[in-house]
């Protein structure tokens, strides 16, 4: 399959690729590197990455950011952040994708594990990955032409521990073998509509 990977350099995206390259051709994007340059906020973006892309049988989106900061302080602005990179971000590369991703193919989208296991200052987060997982639910079920979507979810990722594990007290990190195993799930397998779940 030809599948596109957007965040690629990412911890998350490196997992993912690690797995799907070894039978996929994997063609890779982001805002500032990749084989295509995109930013999932933008839908004109978006578009053009699915025509510079050409035939594609999967996509896989291992971006989206949000705002990690103490409940009292926190703005709308900061919330919408997470809502509109995280979630909308995504959303876009779907609806962008319903009629350009080939027949059969596939979605998946990352989420993570503050929705179901929050930590302090992650209420921004654990919103957008909640926000996901009812995306990806309800629109399995109208999805057109055999498509399917899906959302990885995983916890703590052990190469992302030096940067993100003060955040996470008491979190055992997962293994990014079975965070790339995760994608190879979705990406091959015929789960659609689910949260998947690596912890």
């Amino acid at each position: 399959m030809k599948v596109i990977v957007i965040g690629a350099q990412g911890d998350i995206g490196r997992a993912a690729c690690a797995e799907l390259a070894e039978q996929h051709e994997i063609i890779t994007a982001g805002r500032s590197s990749g084989d295509i340059r995109v930013d999932i906020t933008d839908r004109t973006s978006v578009d053009r990455m699915y025509k510079e892309a050409g035939d594609v049988d999967a996509i896989v989106s291992a971006v989206g950011e949000v705002h990690f900061g103490p409940l009292p302080a926190f703005t709308e602005a900061q919330f919408m952040l997470g809502l509109t990179h995280k979630v909308m971000g995504q959303v876009n590369v779907v609806l962008a994708g319903l009629q350009a991703v080939n027949e059969g193919g596939s979605f998946t989208l990352t989420s993570g594990v503050l929705d179901r296991d929050p930590v302090r200052q992650g209420t921004g987060a654990a919103t957008a990955n909640g926000a996901l997982g009812g995306f990806v639910k309800s629109a399995a079920i109208e999805m057109p032409r055999g498509l399917r979507v899906n959302v990885v979810s995983p916890g703590l990722l052990d190469v992302s521990v030096p940067r993100y594990g003060s955040f996470f007290p008491g979190h055992e990190p997962v293994p990014s073998k079975r965070v790339g195993l995760a994608y190879a799930k979705s990406v091959e397998g015929a789960l659609t509509g689910q949260v998947i779940i690596v912890d």
